[in-house]
């Protein structure tokens, strides 16, 4: 009888969903925070959108060379501890290989079961280290075009966000009015990011959603308030 091949579906874009949510969560809250902020000293749209762009272009540049610096940190920590085992290795074989046998009995197999796999893995250098930096040190080559991506991920989706809370106020000459369809619009949006967060994160995505709004929501309160209080 025919059976169907299995086909096994993972989710392998984490570190692009990552990134996108970094970008995009600090795009939509900070500027709305912002936008709110002066909402609440001046009803002058023009200033408004001045000070959003000057933001929006500090922001995404700081946020794609924070994402960029830590993906090359990442590398280099990878590399640097390649460099050490590749080297213990060579020095210490037979530490190395009690290493190697300490994590097949912590996966359950008994001395005696993994001794022959230990021996063959022994008798291959790259492959060994392999093994050791995934299975001991749990580290992942990390991808060589890592740093660039992410970095432009993070820079775009903090201006794609951060555009959406200022639009408002291109289109409308009172920053009060620009500021209630503002915080309608980004509202909104933080609830749909917030709930394709969840679907592609596995959390539950109504309580994603929820919590996105009511952050970037209590972010843009607390500016607008303080604002206000000031001038």
């Amino acid at each position: 009888m025919p059976q169907t091949p299995h086909i096994e579906r993972h989710f392998t874009a984490g570190e692009v969903v990552r990134d996108v949510v970094i970008g995009m969560s600090d795009g939509l809250t900070v500027p709305f925070a912002l936008a709110a902020g002066l909402s609440g000293a001046v009803d002058n749209s023009r200033l408004v959108v001045v000070a959003g762009l000057a933001e929006i272009a500090a922001g995404s540049i700081a946020m794609g060379l924070g994402g960029y610096l830590a993906a090359r940190s990442d590398a280099e920590h990878y590399d640097s501890e390649r460099h050490r085992e590749e080297r213990e290795v060579q020095e210490i074989p037979d530490e190395e290989a009690r290493e190697v046998q300490r994590v097949f009995t912590d996966y359950g197999l008994t001395r005696e079961e993994a001794t022959p796999v230990v021996e063959a893995l022994t008798k291959k250098p790259k492959e060994w280290v392999d093994f050791m930096m995934r299975f001991e040190l749990g580290l992942e080559e990390p991808d060589p075009k890592r740093a660039l991506r992410s970095a432009i991920t993070i820079a775009g989706s903090y201006i794609g966000g951060g555009f959406i809370p200022l639009s408002p106020y291109l289109v409308l000459h009172s920053a009060r009015r620009a500021l209630v369809w503002s915080a309608l619009i980004t509202l909104v949006a933080l609830g749909v990011f917030g709930y394709i967060k969840g679907r592609f994160t596995g959390a539950r995505p109504r309580r994603s959603a929820l919590q996105t709004v009511v952050i970037g929501g209590l972010a843009a309160a607390a500016a607008f308030l303080m604002a206000r209080a000031i001038s």
